[in-house]
């Protein structure tokens, strides 16, 4: 059976690695998961989402000319969290219960500045910083060129 990119498959899980897990497909072929792959959350241990035997459905990300086959869980579910059929609620992916759905985005308002009470814009922080940076370095050239020849240089020379 010719794997094609984009196709859905089912396969089992044969083995788990740190960086992800392979899977045995139709036709007797094997695929890697990469770890960014298994999930649309972070996926910090791969065995909190897979387990040896299991059964999963994946989409072909791509075959390499010598017959290698990425796969992908995440893109297969739309990204969702895996439903597991096998396993029940127990591997699914808890959502975060700090979040609230309603509530705005956050977005940056500036900062009041300690003298007239305005808020200073990203670019005005960012020149005020540039400014400080700027002499910060100034003085400290010019305390490198009193020490002349002598001492230790920037570059690790004598």
């Amino acid at each position: 059976m010719q794997i094609e990119e984009g196709a859905t498959v089912s396969g089992k899980v044969t083995g788990i690695t740190d960086f992800g897990a392979f899977v045995d497909i139709e036709g007797g072929k094997t695929g890697l998961v990469h770890i960014s792959e298994v999930s649309s959350g972070y996926v910090k241990n791969i065995n909190d989402h897979l387990k040896i035997g299991q059964e999963v459905t994946a989409k072909v990300v791509s075959v390499s000319d010598t017959g290698k086959i990425s796969l992908s869980i995440k893109q297969a579910e739309g990204g969702e969290s895996r439903k597991d059929k096998d396993e029940g609620e127990e591997n699914r992916q808890k959502p975060r219960q700090d979040r609230n759905r309603n509530s705005a985005p956050r977005v940056w308002q500036g900062v009041k500045t300690e003298d007239k009470g305005e808020k200073k814009s990203f670019e005005d922080m960012m020149a005020s910083f540039k400014k400080a940076s700027d002499e910060k370095m100034s003085d400290l050239k010019r305390t490198d060129s009193k020490r002349g020849s002598v001492g230790y240089s920037r570059r690790g020379h004598k």
